[in-house]
């Protein structure tokens, strides 16, 4: 079974979302260690056609995601701000690119980013093939230019080599995304105690955690952004952070339309424990910041999510939805870098 992502229309997000439900349904016989072996399984991953998944292909993605003759300076490589003992992000505010420059946002993890119907924090590029090539010639983050970094990778015989076998051509900007890109899609996170739970193991949830997913999922309506399997809705929200944005206005800087502003891709809240600081910006340190900014509605903002309004919390009710969120880690992937 092999699901391919052709819409780019408003439906993707209902496409994305029914698919990962199919996917997990159809995995419910598998229980505890052995749903790892999900992640073996290249078939239900969603590829774009010109991108066909396969092992050689994703190890030499991961060289690359390694590499740091990425950069300008050869100091930093995409798992710099991609640490797999880190979810996939780095835990910093905002991360750092070339001569300890910051760059403007926090890094978010690319667990799961084999769904997603698009890509950055604008929540604008259709593919993964196209992200690549973002943090690669930034100037604040890995500042190269493909065409001085290409012929420098082509002449590493190792990289020529692969290319040739993979794709049989000249190691090119073709082979380096889609290399690069086909290794992120095989980054699965998909095993946590709550998907546990959902396939029929209901001792992997405590009485607290259950109080919390009924609060998150029935009481607070959190799944209006943050929906299940994935937590997330895809879109770009306003989520009232700010009541005036400054240099980083979101979304806004793409099509210039001042119904963007303050608007940014709502994350998945899949190993949200481990993804610290929160927020575009990392301005939020802790899950107890996070609850609090949510239970005061946010800043005032004419394009803050409706939804986005003063709820109360008793302590009980934090304890339990942070010990739920909780049941959202899952750190199987780690198995594949010791």
């Amino acid at each position: 079974m092999c699901h391919k992502v052709k819409s780019k229309s408003a439906g993707t997000t209902f496409f994305i979302a029914s698919l990962l439900l199919v996917l997990f349904a159809c995995r419910s016989s598998l229980k505890g260690d052995n749903a790892n072996q999900v992640t073996q399984d290249l078939s239900f991953i969603p590829t774009p056609e010109d991108n066909p998944l396969n092992d050689k292909k994703i190890a030499l993605g991961r060289k690359l995601f390694f590499d740091t003759r990425l950069s300008k300076d050869g100091s930093i490589s995409c798992v710099s701000c991609h640490d797999p003992k880190k979810a996939f992000c780095d835990n910093l505010t905002t991360s750092r690119g070339i001569n300890g420059q910051q760059t403007e946002r926090n890094s978010p993890s690319i667990l799961n980013a084999a769904f997603l119907p698009t890509v950055m924090f604008d929540a604008h590029l259709k593919t993964l093939e196209l992200q690549v090539i973002v943090p690669i010639q930034e100037p604040t983050e890995m500042g190269h230019n493909m065409k001085e970094l290409i012929p420098i990778l082509r002449q590493l015989p190792e990289y020529q080599m692969a290319a040739k076998e993979i794709y049989n051509r000249d190691f090119d900007a073709y082979v380096l995304t889609r290399s690069i890109s086909a290794f992120e899609r095989s980054l699965l996170s998909i095993n946590s105690r709550y998907d546990q739970y959902i396939r029929g193991r209901k001792s992997a949830l405590t009485k607290t955690e259950k109080r919390g997913m009924e609060l998150f999922m029935n009481v607070l309506h959190c799944t209006t952004c943050h929906a299940p399997p994935n937590f997330t809705n895809y879109q770009a929200e306003n989520n009232g952070l700010y009541m005036e944005y400054g240099v980083d206005k979101g979304r806004f800087r793409i099509h210039l339309d001042s119904n963007d502003i303050g608007k940014f891709k709502v994350p998945s809240l899949r190993n949200i424990t481990l993804t610290f600081p929160y927020m575009h910006d990392g301005s939020l340190k802790s899950l107890d910041d996070v609850i609090n900014h949510y239970t005061s509605g946010g800043k005032p903002n004419k394009n803050k999510h409706p939804k986005i309004q003063p709820f109360t919390l008793s302590k009980e009710d934090k304890k339990s939805l942070i010990s739920f969120l909780g049941t959202l880690t899952d750190t199987s992937y780690l198995k594949q870098f010791r």
